[in-house]
């Protein structure tokens, strides 16, 4: 496609064909996440999302907040505009519904997180959400929440498959699957599980294809080692040599010497 990608667009994949999402990093990431095919990435609020949006003009980008950044209607409403303006496509918001809301009637797209969601996780730990008919009620619910609210996506994460399935099927908003297997409307993990460059351990949903730290680790070293060349030539005297030197005869100096002497 060679116009970005819209909330339309994704929205009317829906029951068609599952779309692919990324959380990216850097610019670098980006680019080749959207030469390679994937159409919606997720990255942070701020000057990156600008550098993104430059490196993948085309690509929708789901844009989060850092955590507390908004905390009532104005500054979700004023946040929510400023993601737009340095180029995300919607707005991630894990908060308050009525913040949701908020941003939601100006007219900004917004998405929420339903399952495990890290930033609250202190009140379920690290696991999967929705194991029991109750916590399977919860996760329905706050999907028809975030209905009411006015969203129109919702990441779902570390929801059993069929549970993940049944609420997936149960909504019109676009559900964005992370360790839900197959059955969301998106399928959708962090570059740094897929590069192999996350320094924590791999997430049970996550799948790693390519040892891009290892290689990261190699161009480290060739850094150091050409800096450390550099050092010890100019310490030992071979940099500069007459390769790297300008000069001028002998009379342009003895002139320059005279016109200052003379001022």
């Amino acid at each position: 496609m060679t116009r970005p990608l819209t909330v339309a667009d994704l929205s009317a994949l829906k029951g068609k064909r599952q779309f692919l999402t990324m959380h990216v990093d850097s610019p670098s990431e980006a680019a080749a996440a959207s030469e390679a095919g994937i159409e919606m990435f997720t990255c942070e609020v701020g000057e990156n999302l600008r550098k993104i949006r430059a490196a993948a003009p085309n690509t929708f980008i789901q844009a989060a907040h850092a955590q507390g950044t908004v905390h009532d209607e104005s500054s979700a409403i004023r946040e929510g505009f400023r993601a737009l303006e340095l180029g995300a496509s919607c707005v991630y918001f894990a908060g308050s519904l009525r913040l949701v809301e908020a941003m939601a009637k100006e007219g900004i797209p917004v998405s929420g997180h339903v399952g495990l969601v890290p930033r609250w996780a202190t009140w379920t730990n690290y696991r999967a959400v929705g194991k029991t008919p109750e916590e399977a009620v919860s996760v329905f619910r706050k999907v028809k929440d975030y209905e009411q609210a006015g969203a129109w996506a919702v990441e779902m994460e570390i929801v059993p498959v069929s549970i993940a399935e049944w609420i997936t099927r149960s909504t019109p908003l676009i559900t964005l699957g992370m360790g839900c297997g197959s059955v969301c409307d998106a399928q959708y993990l962090f570059s740094c599980d897929v590069l192999g460059t996350g320094t924590g351990r791999m997430p049970r949903h996550g799948k790693q294809y390519a040892d891009l730290a290892s290689e990261e680790a190699r161009l480290q070293q060739i850094r150091v080692d050409a800096f450390r060349n550099f050092a010890d030539d100019v310490r030992s005297g071979g940099y500069p040599d007459h390769r790297h030197e300008v000069h001028v005869d002998e009379d342009v100096l003895e002139s320059a010497r005279k016109l200052i002497r003379s001022a």
